[in-house]
C-alpha cells in the first residue's frame, strides 16, 4: 500500500494547511530562482558583458521552459483534483503520463533549441561579445531539457498532494552542487579550467540532472504519497489531450511573458549596456522577493484543486483570500526596505558605478507595484488550480503587449524620463493585470470548470 498524506488539505484550519504547504513550497520557488541568482552572482565578478549575457539568455529561456511551467500546473490540477477526492489511482495514472508528455516535449526542445541558440541570440542585436557569451551559454542549458522540464515538473507533482518537502530536499541538493561548482568551473580553481560563463552553465546543467534522477526515483519508492509503474505505462492520447488543454494556455502565457520580456529588453539595450545589466540583475531581485508568492501561489493552487475535487468550494474561495492577503503584506515591506536602500541590494549583484544608478531607477519605481504584482499571482495561481488557464493567459497578452510594450515605447520620449519611462510602463501593466484576473476570480466560472 502506498503512505497517503497524513494532512488532509480539505478539512481543518486553512491558515494552518496553507503555510504547511507554502513554507516548503517558498524555500522550494526560491532554490529554483537561486540556479539563476547565483550564476549572476558569480558571473557579475567577470564584468558588465558576461552579465549582460546570461541575462539576455534568461529571457530567452522564459520561452521555452515555459513548456515545463505549463505542464507543471496542467499535472498540478489534475492530479490534485484527483487526490483531493481520494481517488490515487486517477491520480498516479495522470503523474506517468505528465512525465511521458515532459519528456518528450523536452527532447523536442533540446535539438530545436541548440541549433537555433545563435539566431535567438541575435535576435537583441548585443555587441559582439555579449552575442558570443549568450550562445555558448543558451547551447549549454538546451542540452539538458530533458532534466530542467522534469524537475520542474515533478516538483509540480509532489506539490499537487501536498507533499512539499520532497519538492524541498531535491532542490536543496541541486541548488548545493550549483553553488559548489560554479565557482570551480568559472574561475578555474585547483585542477578545473577557467570556463567563465559556460562553467556558469554547465553547473546549472549538472545540478539540474542530479535533480531530476533524485525526483524519479523518489517517485518510483512504495512508501511515498505518490507512486508510479513504469510497467503499468502505456501512451494514452487522451489523458495527454486533456493535460495539453490546461498545459498550452499556461505555457502560452509564460511564453507571451517571456516575448515581451525579450522586446522589453531590446528596448532597454537601446540606453546601453549599463542600463541593460541593471534591468538583468532588477528582474532577478524582483524574482526573489517573487518567491514567497510563487510559494503562496502554489499552496492556494493546491488547496483550490483539491477543495474542489472535495466538493467545498467556499474553502477553495477562502484559501485565495488569505494567501492573497499575506503576500500583498510580505510585498509592501519587501517595498520599503528596496525602495530606502537600493544601491545596497545591487552592490550584491555588481559594483559599477553606472549599473547601480541605473539600479537605483528601477528600484525607485517597480516597486510601487509590488502590491498588484502580490494580487496578480495569486489570483492566478487560483484560477490555475481549477484549470482555468486561457483567460489567464488572455488577460497576461493584454497586460503585457497591449500595455507593457507599447508604453515602454511611448513613455521614455512623453514624458522625457529615459529608461524610466520603460519602468513606469511595466507599473502600469502590473496594475492593470492584477484588477483584470481579480475580477475573473470574483465573477469567473472557475468554480464549475470541468477538468
Amino acid at each position: 500500500m502506498q503512505k497517503i498524506s497524513k494532512r488532509d488539505l480539505t478539512t481543518g484550519s486553512i491558515a494552518k494547511n496553507l503555510w504547511f504547504l507554502a513554507f516548503p513550497m517558498m524555500a522550494t520557488n526560491a532554490l529554483q530562482t537561486l540556479f539563476n541568482i547565483v550564476d549572476m552572482i558569480f558571473v557579475g565578478r567577470l564584468g558588465p558583458a558576461p552579465i549582460a549575457a546570461v541575462a539576455v539568455v534568461g529571457m530567452i529561456l522564459m520561452i521555452p521552459f515555459a513548456f515545463a511551467l505549463g505542464l507543471g500546473v496542467a499535472s498540478g490540477a489534475m492530479v490534485s483534483r484527483y487526490y483531493g477526492a481520494k481517488d490515487y489511482h486517477n491520480s498516479n495514472y495522470f503523474v506517468l503520463q505528465s512525465i511521458f508528455t515532459g519528456f518528450a516535449g523536452g527532447l523536442i526542445m533540446m535539438v530545436i533549441g541548440y541549433m537555433g541558440a545563435p539566431y535567438l541570440i541575435n535576435l537583441f542585436k548585443v555587441d559582439q561579445t555579449v552575442q558570443n557569451l549568450g550562445t555558448i551559454y543558451l547551447q549549454i542549458m538546451f542540452l539538458v531539457s530533458i532534466p530542467i522540464v522534469l524537475q520542474f515538473l515533478t516538483s509540480a507533482i509532489f506539490q499537487a498532494v501536498g507533499d512539499a518537502k520532497t519538492a524541498l530536499w531535491i532542490n536543496v541538493c541541486a541548488v548545493f552542487v550549483n553553488i559548489i561548482l560554479d565557482p570551480f568551473l568559472i574561475f578555474g580553481i585547483g585542477p578545473f579550467p577557467r570556463l567563465e560563463v559556460a562553467g556558469a552553465a554547465i553547473a546549472t546543467a549538472i545540478a539540474r540532472s542530479m535533480g531530476m534522477i533524485i525526483a524519479l526515483l523518489f517517485l518510483t519508492r512504495k512508501k511515498t504519497h505518490i507512486q508510479i509503474k513504469l510497467s503499468h505505462f502505456r501512451i494514452d492520447t487522451e489523458a495527454i489531450k486533456r493535460l495539453l488543454k490546461i498545459a498550452m494556455p499556461s505555457s502560452l502565457q509564460m511564453v507571451i511573458r517571456g516575448s515581451s520580456g525579450i522586446v522589453l529588453m531590446g528596448i532597454v539595450a537601446k540606453y546601453g549596456t549599463f542600463a541593460l545589466a541593471a534591468y538583468g540583475i532588477g528582474i532577478r531581485i524582483d524574482m526573489l522577493v517573487m518567491m514567497p508568492g510563487f510559494g503562496l501561489g502554489a499552496a492556494t493552487a493546491t488547496l483550490v484543486g483539491q477543495n474542489i475535487g472535495a466538493q467545498k468550494l467556499k474553502r477553495a474561495v477562502k484559501s485565495t483570500w488569505l494567501s492573497a492577503f499575506y503576500y500583498v503584506l510580505i510585498m509592501c515591506i519587501a517595498g520599503v526596505l528596496f525602495y530606502n536602500f537600493p544601491h545596497f541590494i545591487y552592490s550584491f549583484f555588481n559594483k559599477t558605478e553606472h549599473v547601480l544608478l541605473n539600479g537605483k531607477i528601477y528600484l525607485e519605481t517597480i516597486v510601487f507595484s509590488y502590491p498588484f504584482i502580490a494580487l496578480g499571482i495569486i489570483f492566478t495561481r487560483a484560477l490555475g488550480g481549477a484549470g482555468e488557464t486561457i483567460s489567464t493567459m488572455l488577460v497576461t497578452a493584454f497586460s503585457l503587449f497591449c500595455v507593457a510594450v507599447p508604453l515602454a515605447f511611448v513613455f521614455p520620449h512623453l514624458f522625457n524620463t529615459g529608461v524610466r519611462g520603460i519602468w513606469y510602463a511595466l507599473v502600469v501593466s502590473n496594475i492593470i493585470h492584477a484588477l483584470i484576473v481579480g475580477y475573473l476570480f470574483l465573477h469567473g466560472k472557475w468554480k464549475i470548470k470541468k477538468i
